[in-house]
């Protein structure tokens, strides 16, 4: 942060200090831990936490949610992923992971001063037991996990073998695992299997109780709040990793009722930590003369990494015609949705076209090998080409036979919702816009906003027309594992839940190639698929990108705590928000301003 936003920092935290209670117009929970120990987040929690099980199909409770990074406050993993240069850190893990060769094997040391929050030691027990009980149960992680690993097995009390499964080699979803597994108590295993001994009912168990290896514990969870403890008694405090506790006595994130409110809060300084979408931020530091800032001081103000994106349900009438869907997404109006919706947050599609890869560095210098000849820029959706899309769709034989003003498919009128959880601001508007692209050219697209866990329930189970999703922006080999998510099609057969392959879209080449390009080391073999995968998804386009975000919205306010990360600091810890992959270091590093 530049140095006279600290000198406004230090002016305001006696004004500020004592205006910290959370605003009545959001929430009604009242602060009972002292305000300069309490750190609080915004942003990432929307309702009251249903469990805190990994093994929960629908888990909600922000400590433990999973996206690109593990969340090391609860729950740890062996490794920490750090988007910033890809590297892996230590946590339950001791040194580098052993690759072999041939890549089949991995061999992880743990460190044995990890300890469970009982006191227990972590052993390889615990890393065996609970990539056993994934599998045996089904959950998402164990179903993705089972196809691609054989076997982790505990060969003496710290040691870890990792096998690959071989009639399905892909080392890239081994590693992924590495910063993403939550490791459990094997003897918690065992209790929860006695009391639970059906599958669901173990997936579904709330674990309120279950020991844990983070440095907090979950001691609040409801409507207002979600508070966490820090374990006094937390193993990371040892020599062999950070070598003291986080700063913070207490990590606390009030419920606010969408993105309005919770930018008010921000603004108050009743949050330090947000992520979430703030429309025009810097009026904050320009206008206000706040102490809020972002990781980037100037625009674009984050690191943009992410591509939120609409999904078409293929195997709904109308959706499953790559016409509609490729005439939906050229009738959007991308340049508004990133200047009015986003803020211009976001890269226009005219800077950085539409295609499976993010607007980082090293994805675009792929992109530009796959392009050489313009094959993919020649696909790109420019947008708002309403002439184009209705040329399309009546070439197509996809025409409004009624003269209700919508067109028919087999018969049956061409209506639509577009689907994200209620108070995402950004996002709502997004999908108006895409609405709005709808009915320009014939297609009944309406919005529907229930709240996030509706709206998780519905994209895992598919039951939507179109939703906006998001899939891997900063996570092991990123480039890949996105592709994988957006354009895996399970064979065919899709299971009842799923977390990627969102549009139920099937072609029998892309899982081909998406099984080719992880054991593919020749670099023109490499482009060269990359290039086919990225023609097939946007000829098929079974879904389409609306902006570029930021992986993460990292916003703070310094009225209370200092020391957050920021570009340039010399640091390398990610704006993760303090609690995914490394970037948890940085709760190492901060200062209470108000004493």
């Amino acid at each position: 942060m530049k140095n006279w936003r600290k000198v406004i920092a230090l002016v305001l935290v006696l004004a500020m200090a004592f205006a910290m209670t959370v605003s009545a117009s959001a929430e009604e929970s009242v602060d009972v831990t002292p305000r300069n120990e309490t750190l609080y987040f915004g942003g990432m929690q929307w309702g009251a936490p249903n469990d805190i099980n990994p093994f929960s199909p629908s888990s909600n409770c922000f400590p433990m949610n999973q996206n690109d990074n593990a969340r090391e406050i609860i729950y740890e993993t062996l490794y920490m992923y750090n988007m910033l240069d890809g590297s892996l850190t230590p946590l339950l893990a001791e040194g580098d992971p052993d690759i072999a060769e041939d890549q089949k094997t991995i061999t992880v040391k743990l460190n044995p001063a990890a300890h469970w929050s009982d006191g227990t030691p972590v052993t390889a027990k615990d890393v065996e037991a609970t990539f056993n009980k994934h599998v045996e149960v089904g959950s998402n992680t164990g179903n993705d996990m089972g196809m691609y690993i054989a076997s982790m097995e505990a060969t003496d009390d710290y040691t870890v073998v990792i096998k690959a499964n071989e009639d399905n080699f892909n080392p890239l979803k081994v590693k992924e695992y590495l910063p993403k597994l939550y490791i459990c108590q094997a003897a918690y295993l065992e209790k929860m299997t006695e009391e639970f001994p059906e599958s669901e009912g173990f997936k579904t168990a709330t674990w309120w109780d279950a020991p844990h290896t983070g440095p907090y514990t979950l001691t609040v969870h409801n409507e207002q709040k979600v508070l966490m403890e820090r374990d006094d008694n937390y193993w990371g405090q040892d020599e062999s990793m950070w070598g003291k506790l986080p700063t913070p006595k207490y990590i606390c994130h009030n419920i606010y009722s969408g993105n309005d409110t919770t930018a008010i809060a921000l603004q108050n300084g009743e949050i330090d930590m947000d992520q979430q979408f703030v429309a025009n931020i810097w009026t904050f530091w320009e206008d206000m003369g706040l102490p809020i800032s972002t990781y980037i001081d100037e625009a674009p103000y984050f690191l943009d990494a992410s591509m939120p994106t609409i999904w078409f349900n293929c195997q709904k009438n109308g959706l499953d015609q790559t016409a509609v869907r490729v005439a939906v997404a050229m009738a959007i109006d991308y340049d508004q949705i990133i200047a009015s919706a986003m803020s211009g947050y976001s890269y226009t599609f005219a800077e950085v076209p539409h295609s499976l890869f993010n607007p980082t560095e090293g994805e675009q210098d792929m992109y530009k090998k796959c392009d050489e000849d313009g094959s993919l820029s020649a696909l790109n959706y420019a947008g708002k080409d309403i002439d184009g899309a209705n040329a399309l769709l009546d070439e197509a034989g996809i025409v409004d036979a009624d003269g209700d003003g919508y067109r028919e498919v087999n018969g049956e009128k061409l209506a639509f919702t577009v689907e994200c959880p209620t108070g995402w601001s950004d996002w709502n508007a997004s999908c108006e816009i895409v609405a709005a692209a709808g009915q320009a050219i014939g297609v009944d697209i309406t919005t529907y906003f229930p709240e996030s866990s509706v709206w998780s329930e519905d994209y895992q189970t598919g039951n939507f027309d179109i939703i906006m999703h998001t899939m891997a922006a900063a996570s092991v080999d990123a480039m890949w594992l996105r592709a994988y998510q957006t354009c895996y099609g399970f064979g065919g057969e899709f299971p009842e839940r799923q977390t990627y392959g969102l549009s139920r879209w099937y072609n029998e080449r892309a899982d081909e190639i998406l099984a080719a390009i992880p054991v593919t080391t020749d670099e023109e073999e490499l482009v060269a698929l990359y290039k086919e995968l990225n023609v097939l998804y946007l000829t098929e386009c079974p879904s389409v990108a609306l902006m570029y975000r930021p992986a993460y919205f990292h916003e703070v306010n310094e009225s209370v705590w200092s020391g957050f990360p920021e570009q340039g600091d010399g640091d390398n810890i990610p704006p993760t928000c303090l609690v995914d992959g490394y970037g948890v270091a940085a709760l190492y590093n901060l200062v209470a301003e108000a004493e």
